[in-house]
């Protein structure tokens, strides 16, 4: 039901997070971040504990060995879909076989991307293409990793709901944008994300308390 995408700004060591989905307020559950630890996306039949216990134990193990901790706690994993990326750029990922296809998710060094009820691979391959190509801006190379997955079929239902999630080294995060429902929910995040990064409200934020 959902597309996302994780990852992990190799020079500053920011988390991003970012996901569409047919139905309303993907952002509320789907993406997670823990500051200087992770960032995870879970979906399909969602479990965000899978997410914030795998965050939980990140600054004991690697990203698959949290993954796959976590997933054993759950009784209905099969039903589940995470990815995950940890503080040295390690990915992991799980599609469990019960997901309505086309269902799967890709792994490469600080990023990963999955899918479910897609309209086929090409979703997820475009994902991965189009944030490598737009490497250096974390928040819009994760947008554009979703507009890309759009453009090739994305959620085979249509796309109701959209979030962006970034967090470098404060306990805030630097961008938490939400497109709940909306006609369409991708270029009202492309608004919002230039609202976020320029003019009074950029300025204002920059002002924001840092520790």
């Amino acid at each position: 039901m959902t597309f996302s995408i994780v990852a992990r700004d190799p020079v500053s060591g920011a988390f991003g997070v970012a996901a569409a989905t047919a139905g309303p307020m993907v952002g509320a559950l789907v993406p997670h971040v823990r500051c200087k630890i992770g960032a995870a996306a879970t979906q399909a039949m969602t479990n965000p504990y899978l997410a914030i216990d795998a965050l939980g134990l990140l600054d004991r193990q690697s990203a698959e060995a949290a993954l796959q901790a976590a997933l054993a706690n759950d009784a209905e994993a099969n039903r589940r879909q995470v990815v995950l990326v940890d503080a040295a750029g390690r990915t992991a990922g799980w599609t469990g076989r019960d997901c309505t296809g086309f269902a799967g998710h890709l792994l490469e060094n600080n990023v990963a991307v999955a899918g479910n009820m897609l309209a086929g691979r090409a979703v997820i391959e475009d994902m991965m293409a189009a944030f490598r190509a737009t490497e250096g801006n974390l928040a819009r190379a994760l947008l554009a990793a979703l507009v890309a997955g759009a453009a090739a079929g994305g959620d085979s239902r249509g796309i109701g709901s959209s979030a962006l999630l970034v967090q470098g080294s404060q306990a805030y995060p630097d961008l938490d944008l939400r497109i709940d429902a909306a006609d369409n929910p991708l270029a009202a995040l492309d608004h919002l994300l230039g609202l976020a990064t320029s003019g009074s409200y950029a300025e204002f934020v920059a002002a924001v308390p840092k520790r």
